[in-house]
């Protein structure tokens, strides 16, 4: 069984688009492309290098495939990313029958992204790591097929953009288990599945007549 294991960078506001670079993502009229560059240091470079230590294939929407096809193949040769990108599976959501993915070890999901999701996740092999995607990532939320969390929150309001959770997630509890602080002031944080949400009260046992009238309103 595989897990599907999250990497996303996001601001306070909880926005993801065009963490790397001005013309990464312009859509929508988004302005702040390569907003997180400017907050990474030795903290956020391991925090990185750690989330990529253990064996991954990568799950990614289209738009995140063309971003990385355009950019991971062309590094230099002893870049400690593109080569191993290159030579591991990239599995791809695309609505397009057509579509050529030309780099190579890259699959199509085909017509439907979710199965052939609970499918792969269900083989034996190494986890499936998202990166970016946002479009695809808040499917595979709806979906409930999302294992593990690797959060970057960066120090910043963005306003407008493409964000992480939408409506359609589905409500489930995580469980914090590590979480380090830039000197930059992003803090990089692990979450995992930790069961259904538990809820409480802090309201009066016997509710006050003014509290009924209140609830009373509301409907």
């Amino acid at each position: 069984m595989r897990k599907i294991v999250v990497g996303a960078f996001m601001s306070l506001d909880g926005i993801m688009q065009a963490p790397g670079g001005p013309d990464e993502d312009p859509i929508g009229g988004f302005k702040f492309g390569g907003w997180a560059a400017p907050y990474f240091d030795e903290t956020m470079t391991e925090g990185v290098g750690e989330m990529f230590a253990k064996p991954f294939d990568l799950l990614l929407g289209r738009k995140t495939w063309d971003i990385f096809a355009a950019h991971w193949p062309y590094v230099d040769a002893d870049d400690p990313i593109g080569p191993l990108f290159d030579r591991i599976n990239k599995y791809v959501a695309t609505r397009n029958p057509d579509l050529k993915l030309g780099w190579q070890n890259s699959h199509s999901l085909g017509p439907d992204a979710v199965a052939a999701v609970r499918k792969l996740k269900s083989e034996d092999g190494p986890d499936l790591l998202t990166q970016g995607s946002t479009d695809f990532l808040k499917t595979l939320l709806a979906a409930d097929l999302v294992d593990e969390l690797n959060i970057s929150i960066f120090p910043l309001v963005l306003g407008k953009g493409k964000r992480l959770f939408g409506d359609a997630a589905m409500p489930s509890k995580l469980k914090l288990v590590s979480s380090k602080a830039s000197g930059t002031g992003v803090t990089v944080n692990k979450y995992v599945r930790d069961g259904d949400i538990v809820t409480g009260s802090f309201e009066f046992e016997t509710p006050t007549d003014a509290e009924l009238e209140r609830r009373r309103k509301l409907t």
